[in-house]
């Protein structure tokens, strides 16, 4: 068998490129080149310019990011037949995250002009990456979920020392106040205000519905919004803002009307989704009040998931 023919073989029997026609596959199989790395290496970083796909043969690559402190969060394990940094190839954007194999590791590597004329020969490869980026959305997104939950745990201990802080000070400037200072102390600093966000009743949000003129989209997790949601809302879940805005949003119109829903009683998703779309320039978004059950309450059209 030909390196050719074993590359092609391969990428019949990988759970992405299955299904695609032989050809296309011959075609992948003929375009890529290997590339070898040693266990505990980083293949790419966050920022990075999207120049090439990678495809594991053999071994696993962790995809990760850092926050602002920092610290790791781990996005998912790639294994086998699994692909990874596509989406920066795709959408023309810097690297989303990093990559660290976790053994040693065999890669097919596709570079970004080969895949174009792939994608301009062969347009099913380009639904096979789009089904792909799905399915890690939906998957990985709760393994974010997980990860934040952990880091919201450990950091509970500092609590204290924040109230401890605060109590000190209003002793103290009760104490200086009270022994005659004009100045005085405030005893509870002035917290910013966040920046308010217009609302829209449902019934005026069901106007534009009808329309057709409007997005919805819903800002809570994938999981609650596959349960029940506005029927023709997007989900953009806060945990992957960044990487389905690019998917879904980067290139609407910066003046279209949206609707944003998904407040709770744990965490408003609605408002810090709303603030995300202003800060990119979106100049026509608002809050739809009482969410999804005040819009369902008014007998308006919902998608939910079937019950098997």
């Amino acid at each position: 068998m030909t390196l050719h023919e074993d590359r092609a073989d391969f990428l019949a029997g990988s759970p992405v490129f299955k299904e695609l026609p032989k050809d296309a596959l011959d075609a992948i199989a003929g375009a890529v080149h290997s590339l070898v790395v040693a266990g505990n290496a980083i293949i790419l970083r966050e920022g990075d310019a999207g120049d090439c796909l990678y495809i594991i043969r053999s071994g696993s690559v962790r995809i990760f990011r850092k926050n602002e402190e920092g610290m790791r969060l781990d996005i998912s394990i790639k294994g086998p037949g699994e692909t990874f940094g596509e989406m920066a190839l795709l959408t023309g954007e810097p690297r989303s995250a990093d990559a660290e194999t976790l053994e040693e590791t065999h890669l097919m590597v596709l570079s970004k002009e080969q895949l174009d004329g792939i994608l301009r020969d062969f347009p099913d490869v380009s639904k096979v990456f789009a089904r792909e980026m799905r399915r890690w959305l939906f998957t990985d997104e709760k393994r974010l979920e997980i990860h934040a939950r952990e880091v919201q745990q450990s950091s509970r201990m500092t609590w204290f020392d924040f109230f401890l802080v605060i109590a000190v000070s209003v002793i103290l400037a009760t104490i200086f106040n009270y022994t005659g200072n004009p100045n005085g102390i405030p005893l509870f600093p002035e917290f910013p205000k966040r920046n308010s966000v217009p609302a829209i009743g449902p019934a005026a949000a069901y106007d534009e519905f009808q329309r057709g003129e409007t997005l919805f989209l819903d800002a809570r997790p994938a999981n609650f919004y596959q349960q029940r949601h506005i029927k023709g809302g997007v989900n953009i879940p806060l945990a992957l803002f960044d990487i389905v805005y690019l998917m879904t949003l980067a290139k609407e119109n910066k003046e279209k009307k949206i609707v944003v829903y998904g407040g709770t009683v744990s965490k408003l998703y609605d408002l810090e989704l709303a603030g995300k779309l202003l800060l990119r320039g979106y100049e026509q978004v608002r809050i739809l009040e009482g969410g999804l059950a005040a819009w369902e309450g008014k007998g308006y059209p919902v998608a939910e998931k079937v019950k098997e």
